[in-house]
């Protein structure tokens, strides 16, 4: 999303990146491009049109393959996992930094009434929404389990 005008979608950034890369010879980012195109392409036509939640299913899905690859003595592969990740990062939003997402936990906690980590699923469903996609699940979860248990 970084860098593109507004109004353009996302599958039509990844195709003209793709065209960009078929023209400059590179060949694993095309392959690259052309598997997230697939994949925004098939969410649109089952009528999802969260492309940003494709984008980071997509990105975990590569991370948690580099994970594996490495754990199996594959560094190569997990290398080739994390770069395809760092490129479907550049389509994402930035990720909020610590201070603002303490800050909508912290909102969030006051909107839900939480006082312990009980109430979490409660908090994390907010943070998540007013965080608007830029936010890691996993980031946010430590940040509230955090603030729950304080």
């Amino acid at each position: 999303m970084r860098g593109y005008p507004e109004g353009v979608s996302v599958i039509d950034q990844v195709r003209g990146d793709m065209t960009s890369a078929m023209k400059a010879g590179e060949k694993g980012r095309v392959g690259a491009l052309r598997l997230v195109l697939s994949e925004l392409q098939k969410a649109h036509k089952e009528g999802s049109s969260d492309e940003l939640a494709v984008l980071r299913r997509e990105r975990k899905r590569r991370l948690e393959a580099a994970e594996q690859f490495r754990g199996g003595g594959r560094p190569e592969l997990a290398e080739q996992e994390e770069a395809e990740a760092k490129l479907i990062e550049g389509y994402l939003p930035a990720e909020l930094d610590d201070a603002e997402l303490d800050a909508i936990v912290a909102d969030a906690i006051a909107e839900t009434g939480a006082g312990n980590p009980k109430d979490m699923g409660q908090v994390m469903k907010v943070v998540m929404a007013k965080s608007g996609g830029r936010a890691d699940g996993r980031r946010a979860s430590a940040r509230v389990r955090e603030a729950l248990q304080a």
